[in-house]
């Protein structure tokens, strides 16, 4: 039995593995593009995406009379069988390419159409029946088709990046209202400052990465805006007038978003700003991320030779030569993702950048990136969420004794006996070991009832700050 088919192309004959759904130009792309352990195959989100497009494109074509019924009925199945999922393994090509997407528009083309053959009854590669570019790109290029998939799949994986960030912020708050009443030393530049408490520094946290929410969001609309119909440059060219209209009501049926014809169909074929402002919303969020981890690291730096406030889920041993000791690899590990992410994101600006007249020819990099940073960033939340902050124990008599002993605590003094005599207070008790309280005391600046009253850590609490699950 034969093992390959002869498929041919502008550049010459080559053989197909008989069994593929693909063709000549996968298998070129293949062997072109060794590049990256980075698989089309691994990111069944795009696929799906491809096929929506593939076949609202059909939908079109057939509406606009351009494919008759049993062929567009044929495509409508095999398009349906890739969303399934049951062809991802047919998608094989790294997503690091040169040519601007069309490898990655040729794979679907190849396996639309093959699938479609099987479907009708002829056999793989009788393209005469059916053709990967003639009817399964029928008033289409990879450059209105690729970009418009590539937007449809980061809007759809934004609901995993959003759920996970949602979920982390869910338990940091269920965090702050347990450890509202935990007394403990606030910090500037590390040096001691004034009280707060544990619960108020978790809440923070939330709110901080709330706002990143609202960025997200706003970013992922960019992704609305599509220039199907555009074909090579945004000209339209090969497509029917009626084309860009109707395949956005065809994709906003398949895909149920609110897909939108771009106004100016020339700029948007070479824009990359929505790619540009995602990414830099996933910056921001992986800067807030990795500072919150930063500091759940010196928070539980110790246990005994450090600050010790709170301890983190002891989940492996820390060392092949000192017994005993733990370290924070989540905070770390999540650290390290936000670093890649940060990373990702000035590769996605630099190939922005460099678009070039009616295409910017250095899109799959950018989707590369954007892809890895929302799959790093989803697992790391929910890594950060279930494997550390669901399993902070607050080290409530450690952070209270900080308090007491702190010279921090002297701030509060300033409007009661001036800020050279607080110095002076703060000086003495730092290089005698003497407390705040004694000192004051001794040098009969203030009553103790007073002293009492003022010095009382709960007064020195802003107690709006609100908790809330």
């Amino acid at each position: 039995m034969n093992e390959f088919r002869i498929e041919s192309d502008l550049i010459g004959d080559l053989k197909v593995p008989t069994n593929a759904y693909y063709g000549i130009q996968t298998v070129r792309a293949i062997e072109n593009f060794k590049i990256s352990s980075h698989k089309l195959s691994n990111c069944a989100t795009f696929i799906k995406a491809l096929a929506q497009v593939k076949l609202a494109a059909a939908k079109t074509n057939y509406e606009l009379h351009s494919l008759d019924e049993p062929l567009y009925l044929s495509i409508r199945q095999a398009c349906l069988d890739i969303i399934d999922g049951q062809f991802d393994n047919q998608f094989p090509l790294d997503l690091i390419q040169g040519g601007a997407g069309t490898s990655i528009n040729m794979n679907i083309n190849e396996v639309v159409a093959n699938r479609t053959l099987e479907i009708m009854g002829y056999k793989k590669g009788e393209y005469n029946y059916c053709s990967p570019n003639d009817h399964i790109n029928l008033a289409q290029s990879t450059n209105d088709a690729y970009p418009t998939s590539v937007k449809i799949a980061l809007y759809q994986m934004h609901d995993e990046v959003y759920q996970a960030l949602d979920d982390l912020i869910t338990v940091i708050r269920i965090k702050a209202i347990e450890f509202q009443s935990i007394l403990k030393m606030g910090r500037t530049q590390l040096q001691d400052a004034v009280p707060m408490t544990m619960g108020q520094e978790f809440e923070a946290f939330a709110y901080s990465l709330e706002k990143e929410k609202r960025k997200l969001v706003t970013a992922r609309e960019e992704f609305l805006s599509i220039n199907m119909g555009g074909t090579a440059i945004g000209t339209g060219l090969n497509a029917p007038k009626e084309f860009a209209e109707l395949c956005a009501e065809n994709l906003r049926e398949v895909t149920n978003i609110p897909i939108y014809v771009a106004p100016n169909l020339i700029e948007s074929t070479s824009d990359t700003s929505c790619f540009v402002e995602y990414s830099s919303a996933l910056k921001r969020l992986a800067i807030k991320v990795s500072k919150i981890c930063n500091d759940l690291r010196l928070l539980s730096s110790g246990p005994r030779a450090g600050i010790n406030e709170i301890s983190l889920p002891a989940l492996q041993a820390g060392s092949s030569i000192m017994p005993g000791k733990v370290n924070p690899v989540i905070p770390e590990v999540v650290n390290q993702v936000c670093y890649k992410v940060i990373g990702n994101d000035t590769t996605v600006m630099l190939a922005s950048e460099a678009g070039q007249l009616q295409l910017n020819v250095m899109e799959p990099i950018i989707v590369h990136c954007l892809i890895e940073s929302m799959q790093l960033m989803k697992n790391a939340l929910t890594s950060l969420k279930e494997k550390c902050i669901e399993g902070i124990i607050a080290n409530k008599d450690v952070s209270e004794n900080l308090v007491k002993n702190s010279i921090g605590i002297v701030t509060a003094l300033n409007p009661f006996i001036g800020y050279k005599m607080s110095t002076k207070i703060a000086k003495e008790a730092l290089i005698t070991g003497k407390s705040v309280y004694q000192l004051v005391l001794e040098y009969d600046l203030l009553s103790k009832s007073r002293l009492d009253q003022i010095l009382n850590p709960e007064n020195m609490i802003n107690t709006q700050t609100s908790f809330s699950a």
